[in-house]
């Protein structure tokens, strides 16, 4: 009986054992898979050096939601114009909300000065895209809002090697349907698992509204005093992610939330970056993932967030096990109450008197000590009289 009690003893300690280990390598695996995401964590980025926390929202919207550059600027405006209410004002000249907005153009066939040629797909990119990117830079740089000229172009690796068979070729030219453009930066192709099944083959070329407007924009049916149609302009925008200072919790989310979430209702996915990789957040996602994979709208997502959205699937997962694993621990250290409890109410006249005899005992010892003690005096004080007598 004794030896299948330590049996059971040992059943136990080794599968909490297991669970621990488990659970540390699960944390682990989430944190790496989480963090793989860069793009998320702009907010993180924007605070080293700032001293304001940041929050970081994306909002995702369909092809016919109507929300454009104009729209973009907007929602600056008015994040501003919250923040003010709050007490947060910008010094003058500081910048303390970004944002980027962007949209795919289409697919074009591309052309370089040596011959080379190409079929990519051409996202046309507004505000601090590049900020929230993350995208790893091998030649050249990155353009703004704040580049006088919006002809520059960031392409990726692939279309670099197709069109002049090198990756060292900043301010050499790409051609566009005849629009010339000069190439701004060459970034890397995406690494992460992830973000490959969630891109194809097809090379990607980077431009601004203003030099996609005459590639892929539309002539507007409005004259100026009757006279010359308008210059073919490119607005749609169904990427739109900002960073802002976050003076009290969730003030980004809540805020971005307020201005479009009605508006845009069922034409938009608002994604609260800063929290969406918590493991409490995932583990419970796991009761609704599949309304979470199904999607009935038709709004369109770009193959960042299809990557951090099979990243969330991953993690659910991962976060539900640990939970489960967690579970182990949890009920044994329960059990183990349980049971001293139980112990103390069957052994607790037993337990009283041991604690008064072990209280009585000291108590004896402290009384003998003092009386030692002052018997040492008594005897030290009598010398002393003595000593004095004889002097």
């Amino acid at each position: 009986m004794r030896n299948r009690y330590k049996f059971g003893q040992m059943i136990i300690a080794a599968l909490n054992a297991a669970a621990i280990i488990g659970t540390v390598i699960l944390t682990a695996a989430g944190g790496s898979g989480a963090a793989s995401q860069k793009y998320n964590f702009t907010a993180e980025r924007t605070e080293k050096g700032s001293k304001y926390d940041y929050g970081q929202v994306s909002c995702f919207f369909g092809d016919d939601a109507g929300f454009d550059r104009n729209s973009a600027e907007g929602v600056k405006n008015q994040v501003y114009s919250a923040l003010k209410n709050v007490s947060v004002i910008p010094e003058e000249g500081e910048e303390m909300v970004f944002h980027a907005y962007s949209a795919e153009a289409g697919t074009a066939v591309i052309n370089g000065d040596r011959k080379g040629q190409s079929e990519a797909r051409v996202t046309a990119v507004g505000g601090d895209f590049f900020l929230f990117r993350g995208f790893t830079l091998l030649d050249g740089s990155f353009f703004s809002d704040g580049n006088l000229l919006k002809d520059g172009a960031v392409i990726d690796k692939e279309l670099a090697w197709r069109l002049y068979g090198s990756v060292d070729i900043a301010g050499e030219k790409i051609y566009i349907y005849g629009s010339e453009l000069y190439i701004s930066g060459v970034i890397d192709t995406p690494s992460d698992k992830l973000e490959k099944k969630s891109v194809d083959d097809t090379p990607r070329a980077y431009i601004s509204y203003e030099a996609a407007g005459p590639i892929f924009g539309t002539v507007s049916s409005d004259t100026w005093d009757g006279a010359e149609a308008r210059q073919p302009e490119f607005s749609e925008v169904t990427c739109y992610e900002c960073v802002i200072p976050e003076p009290v919790e969730h003030f980004a989310y809540n805020t971005v939330k307020g201005q479009l979430a009605d508006m845009y209702k069922g034409s938009i996915s608002i994604v609260n970056n800063s929290e969406r990789f918590l493991p409490s957040k995932r583990a419970k996602a796991l009761k609704k993932l599949d309304r979470y994979i199904i999607r009935n709208d038709d709004i369109v997502y770009p193959f960042w967030e299809n990557a951090s959205r099979l990243a969330e699937i991953r993690l659910s997962f991962i976060y539900g096990a640990r939970r489960l694993l967690l579970a182990i621990p949890l009920i044994t250290f329960i059990c183990l109450l349980a049971l001293a409890y139980k112990w103390f109410r069957q052994n607790k006249k037993a337990l009283r008197d041991a604690i008064e005899r072990f209280f009585s005992s000291k108590m004896r010892k402290l009384r003998e000590k003092n009386k030692k003690a002052e018997d040492i005096r008594e005897e030290s004080s009598e010398k002393e009289s003595e000593q004095t007598k004889e002097s």
